[in-house]
Order: C-alpha cells, then structure tokens, then sequence
C-alpha cells in the first residue's frame, strides 16, 4: 500500500483550500498513492476565522469536492473539515459549535469521523467551539482495515487499543500539531508511542508550520507544526516532513503490523493479566 501525507498550510477559506488541495492529490495520486491523508483542519485553519461559518455535512461543496476527486482518482482522502454541531454558552457567550471531523471518502466510502479529545490543555480549549465526538471510526482500504484519529487523539492510548482491537493495521492522524517548548519532540515521541502500543502503522499528516523554520518552536496555538510523518508497527520513523509544505509518498506493508502483534503480543497480554 502506498500512502501519501500532505503536508500543507491551509487558509481561511474551504473552496480556496480545496483548490489548493486538488492538484497535490492529484500528483501523490500519480506517484501511485492510493490512502491519501491530509491534516486537521484541511477545510480551514485553527485561528483563520469563526469555524461555525464555514462549517458543513458530508454533503457540502468541500467534502463532495473531495469525494469526486477521490472517484476519479481511484483513491480514498482522509482530510479534516468541520461540521455543524450544537450550542453552548461559555461566560455569557454563546457559540455555534462544531464537530471536528476527518472526512474519509473514496472506494465506496463517505463517511466522518469526530475527534474525541478535543483539545483542552496548554491554555487553549477547543471544547468551546468544538464538541467532541464518541464513535471510533474504521474503514477498509485495499483488503486492510484503518483506524482514524485525530491530532490529540494521539495522546491517549486506550483509543488505539480500542482501534487495534478492531483490526485495524494502519491509523491515520490528521492532526494541527501546536508548537512551542519541546511540541516536536513530544509529537516524535507520542507517534512512536502509539505504534508500538499495540503494533501498527501510524500515518499521521500535519498542518505545516505558520512561517515555517523562522518561528520554530515558538508556541503558536493549534496551526500546525509540521512533521507530519510515517511511523512502523515497531517505532521506526520511515519518512518525517520538516516544516513547511511538503509531500510524503511511503510505501508499506500492512502485513508487518502482524508480523509486529505476533513477536510482541501486547493485546493479549492486556487481555490476560490482573490489575493489583
């Protein structure tokens, strides 16, 4: 299986970012990409606007845009876009929530998934204008099956246990990674973490960083840090991004997440043992 990560720096717009969005899928799609997987926010920017403006169903001009290129291309897209939720008041304002959603479309498939943990730490908190999602979301790509999350998702292992033990051999993150003191390592260290848990490939695409290498490692709020990467069933880094725009077309075999599970069965060992 070929899969590409796009690395890209979105706008405040969807159908301009859609239109920036078409010609990369279509060249990782002629490097022979099949899963194509596109960051958090795709649609549109943390911090380029009100998300609640902009926000749409699966059946809206950016999610079906991408579904038609994806029936062109014979491909499947993971992209993150945001949809109409709900209402909440925080201090005496009211906000038109959304949901955070990974669209995946292609091969038959047209579907979401809502990112669970919502972003509530480092003094930022998502959940005002986010609300959280509870449906762990898998899907078949080419006779194996992927698991979806979400950027800080990936600090939470429980949810690819929960993944793995659906079947899944590959996760795709879309993920809006914020930067400042230590983020890139801890995002190095988190990717590696997971697919060790419970042995599988992790996918994960990254906004690129605002101004890329000039700001490196300034806190920069939810927009992205770059280093969308590929990572093995046994922690190894098979391709990193830097900061800026960029590309990843890797080539894996979804297999080796067995071959992983078999050597260090980790599952079942969570299955057999007894909490003191």
């Amino acid at each position: 299986m070929k899969i590409a990560l796009l690395q890209i720096a979105s706008g405040g717009n969807k159908m301009d970012n859609l239109a920036m969005i078409t010609p990369l899928v279509r060249d990782a799609a002629a490097a022979g990409a099949t899963l194509i997987v596109l960051p958090e926010g795709a649609s549109q920017a943390f911090e380029q606007g009100r998300l609640d403006t902009q926000a749409e169903e699966l059946d809206g001009p950016f999610a079906t845009g991408l579904r038609t290129l994806a029936d062109e291309l014979r491909v499947t897209i993971v992209a993150g876009m945001f949809r109409p939720a709900d209402t909440k008041t925080v201090n005496c304002k009211e906000f038109n929530r959304v949901y955070n959603t990974a669209l995946i479309t292609g091969g038959g498939v047209h579907t979401g998934y809502d990112k669970i943990h919502t972003y509530d730490a480092f003094n930022y908190k998502e959940s005002d204008t986010v609300c959280p999602g509870e449906e762990l979301v898998t899907f078949v790509h080419e006779g194996t099956t992927v698991g979806v999350a979400t950027c800080f998702d990936i600090r939470f292992p429980e949810q690819f246990q929960q993944l793995a033990a659906r079947g899944a051999q590959v996760v795709v993150v879309p993920t809006s990674w914020a930067d400042g003191n230590s983020k890139v390592e801890q995002w190095r260290t988190l990717t590696a973490a997971r697919a060790l848990d419970v042995g599988v490939f992790i996918a994960a695409a990254g906004q690129a960083r605002p101004h890329h290498e000039v700001e490196a490692g300034q806190p920069s709020g939810p927009t992205g840090v770059g280093h969308s990467a590929v990572v093995s069933p046994t922690g190894v880094r098979l391709a990193e991004a830097g900061y800026g725009p960029e590309t990843l077309v890797v080539e894996i075999d979804p297999s080796d997440a067995a071959a992983a599970r078999k050597e260090l069965p980790l599952a079942a060992m969570r299955d057999s043992s007894v909490m003191r």
